[in-house]
């Protein structure tokens, strides 16, 4: 179980009220419990037993660790997160709830409180009182500023109760109509109509296009198709289809988060799983191994290739599914987001004849798409551009892709190798794995090709140190590499909605600027929400950057063997900007926030 939201952990004194605020939102209504803002800790020792001796060993660890005195206890497993929500329900005079009725919720409710906020600060309006106030479920009722938000969306005061976040969670997925009210109607159509082996019987059934699908499919596939649909309306780039002991768990990953969106019941779970095997052409007998495949779909016209990977659990199999958008993959250099100067720096470097570039970062941070652009940028009829993808994501007008296939023995490797062979000029392989694939990709632009791939490293200076850690000699990596690229993604802010204000100097040095450089202190821009963005402050992704160009002195170190840090280094006083001073400057143009950057940078040790 989840732990709950808890109050802070510091124990008020006899005249602190930070209650106020939540028992205004309630309406006035009259405190009655006793145990009314005593501190937390006293009433899990006096009413649930918790040893004194623990509770002032959680009190010690709360200014180091930071976090709430409740979750301490918790963790210390002399309480459960049940106790500690009924004690914060007799700390603050509240309710505790363990169920709630979505079907009861009026509509109207719903319409003015945005899915996204519900989930965010889980606090859902549940229904209209007598006196004109609606009784609003939260997990934490602390956050005020939460609080006043519905009170101003909904017009009218609040009264506040108890309950769960997965309580709340679940009632908020089931009441909003969304992927949630699609898949929940084709399992109760599964409950009402179907028996297992009917349902299995229909898996096979295929539809060219989801949203013309017709209203008579099977229900298994009306499961499927609405949270494909939903996911591409929704901007997600992964589907998570999770089993557990009890029962099973559909999220969405949207703009790097992921959002629970249904459970459905336990039952379904090998027919759901089966149904996503069958469409991505994997074998639905064997259920030991891990499996990948593919969908192609179109949805709404649009072409959607989706990766499905499956790997065996304890409690069944994992599913995640991949989205990438055809239209959305190929992108011109000039959209992605570099400053001026590393844009001709990049556009210069993909032109030369020969050598080797890099571009680095982990998992999902947008490196497929910037070799994209790199290589539509300079196709030509002129030259010759072969890539080995694993998987091809997209297919380039007038280039040679070929698909790794480990099966037949087809790795970047064995690729690369036959590529030298069908007088390349330009090559693109996907990922430099391992020694082998470095070496060949070396010996090729030492022989007069221009490499382009990518690594795992934090950063651009990372990538040199893998490479000789993959065994390859300094002065090989030395003589090959003229630029690594290393790349993130942060959220932008929503243009609709974002919020101008003067931050502390405190905020500016978390990111590295210093408001005597700058000339002051800046105006830059908050995240607030609404409706355009579903009330998260945030529409899409941007990437930042970190180029560094390999010149003379570089190599110089690279030959010596010398650590990241100090190429980096050497890098920085040449003029490299670092991650985290592209996402400073993306701050200032009001793209994003100090803390989105602070967040995604915070592992960029460069010196500012």
């Amino acid at each position: 179980m989840a732990e709950p939201q808890l109050i802070t952990g510091s124990m008020p004194g006899p005249n602190e009220g930070p209650l106020l605020p939540s028992l205004t939102l309630m309406g006035g209504r009259a405190p009655v419990s006793p145990w009314l803002q005593r501190p937390l800790g006293e009433i899990l020792v006096e009413k649930f037993g918790v040893p004194v001796g623990k509770l002032g060993e959680a009190l010690d660890q709360q200014p180091v660790r930071k976090v709430r005195i409740g979750e301490i206890l918790i963790q210390l497993k002399v309480c459960t997160p049940e106790q500690v929500r009924e004690a914060l329900g007799l700390q603050m005079d509240l309710p505790v709830i363990d169920a709630i009725d979505h079907n009861t919720i009026p509509p109207e409710l719903l319409t003015k409180w945005p899915i996204m906020t519900a989930r965010s600060v889980k606090l859902l309006p549940l229904r209209y009182l007598d006196d004109g106030r609606v009784q609003a479920a939260m997990a934490d009722p602390t956050d005020f500023s939460a609080l006043e938000d519905l009170r101003l969306m909904l017009g009218v005061d609040v009264e506040v109760i108890l309950a769960s976040p997965e309580t709340i969670i679940t009632a908020i997925n089931r009441a909003y109509d969304r992927a949630t009210q699609a898949a929940e109607a084709a399992v109760a159509e599964l409950e009402e109509n179907q028996s297992l082996d009917a349902v299995a019987h229909d898996l096979e059934t295929e539809v060219k296009d989801l949203i013309d699908a017709s209203g008579d499919e099977a229900p298994i596939i009306k499961l499927v198709n609405s949270l494909l649909s939903q996911a591409i309306k929704d901007r997600a780039s992964d589907i998570h289809i999770e089993p557990f002991e009890r029962d099973m768990c559909v999220r969405f990953r949207i703009d790097g988060d992921l959002y629970e969106i249904i459970k459905p019941p336990k039952k379904y779970q090998s027919v759901v799983t089966a149904r996503v095997k069958i469409m991505a052409g994997l074998n639905i007998a064997e259920k030991r191994l891990p499996q990948d495949g593919r969908i192609r779909l179109k949805i709404a016209g649009k072409d959607i290739d989706i990766r499905v990977s499956t790997v065996p659990t304890s409690h069944g199999e994992r599913i995640v599914m991949r989205l990438l958008d055809r239209s959305n993959v190929l992108k011109d250099l000039t959209d992605l987001g570099f400053s001026n100067r590393d844009f001709e720096t990049i556009s210069g470097l993909i032109r030369r004849p020969y050598g080797i570039i890099l571009v680095t970062g982990p998992t999902g941070s947008g490196k497929t798409t910037t070799l994209y652009a790199c290589l539509s940028k300079i196709n030509s009829p002129d030259l010759n551009i072969l890539t080995i993808e694993d998987p091809v994501e997209y297919q380039l007008q007038g280039v040679g892709q070929v698909h790794v296939n480990p099966k037949i023995d087809l790795t970047f490797a064995n690729g690369l190798r036959s590529f030298l062979r069908q007088d390349p000029d330009v090559i693109m392989v996907g990922e430099i794995r391992d020694r082998e694939t470095a070496e060949i990709a070396i010996q090729a632009s030492l022989t007069g090709h221009l490499v382009m791939s990518t690594v795992h490293t934090n950063d651009s200076a990372g990538a040199v140190t893998r490479l000789v850690d993959m065994q390859v000699e300094p002065f090989l990596v030395a003589s090959s590499l003229i630029g690594v690229l290393a790349q993130r993604l942060i959220r932008v802010l929503c243009p609709s909605c974002k919020d101008p204000y003067q931050p502390t100097v405190e905020e500016l040095a978390e990111i590295g600027m210093d408001p005597a450089k700058l000339g002051g202190i800046p105006t830059i821009f908050r995240k607030k929400g609404c409706n355009k963005c579903n009330n998260t402050g945030y529409i899409g992704r941007r990437g930042i950057y970190e180029l560094m160009v390999v010149d003379d002195e570089i190599r110089q170190l690279i030959l010596k063997s010398v650590d990241a840090g100090t190429i980096k280094k050497a890098a920085i006083r040449k003029g490299m900007t670092s991650l985290r001073e592209d996402g400073a400057r993306k701050v200032l143009e009001g793209l994003s926030t100090v803390q989105e950057v602070a967040l995604i940078t915070a592992d960029d040790n460069s010196n500012m």
